[in-house]
């Protein structure tokens, strides 16, 4: 419930609260203390209650697992996208590799000081 608070932890606020708050002002801090925790405790409930209302009967079959929004980690979604392989697999006798010739060497352009490449002004 207190989801990292040991009950060492609360001693030692306790403690702490009653040296900064002191004796004489501890009864007061506790009450408002009580005080606080019994509203809010109301607050989460009414809205608990018309969360429900509102709801209504689809309220139970709503997955909230799904809705976790800790689920959508970005590294495990593009890793999952990069690992699932959308072609159906091909059977190895199938798989044959075909070399086409090229008819046109790959044309190599070497830029001097003289020659820059092209500058583009949208790109930039």
């Amino acid at each position: 419930m207190f989801g990292g608070f040991t009950i060492e932890k609360i001693i030692m606020i306790g403690v702490i609260a009653a040296i900064l708050i002191g004796p004489e002002r501890l009864p007061q801090a506790a009450e408002w203390l009580g005080r606080t925790a019994r509203k809010t405790r109301e607050y989460v409930q009414g809205a608990r209650t018309r969360v429900q209302e509102e709801m209504g009967e689809d309220l139970g079959d709503v997955d909230w697992k799904k809705l976790d929004p800790r689920q959508y980690d970005p590294r495990r979604i593009i890793r999952e996208a990069l690992l699932e392989d959308d072609s159906p697999a091909r059977p190895a006798a199938a798989a044959t590799t075909v070399a086409i010739p090229r008819t046109t060497p790959l044309a190599v352009t070497a830029f001097t000081s003289e020659a820059p490449p092209p500058f583009d002004d949208e790109a930039t």
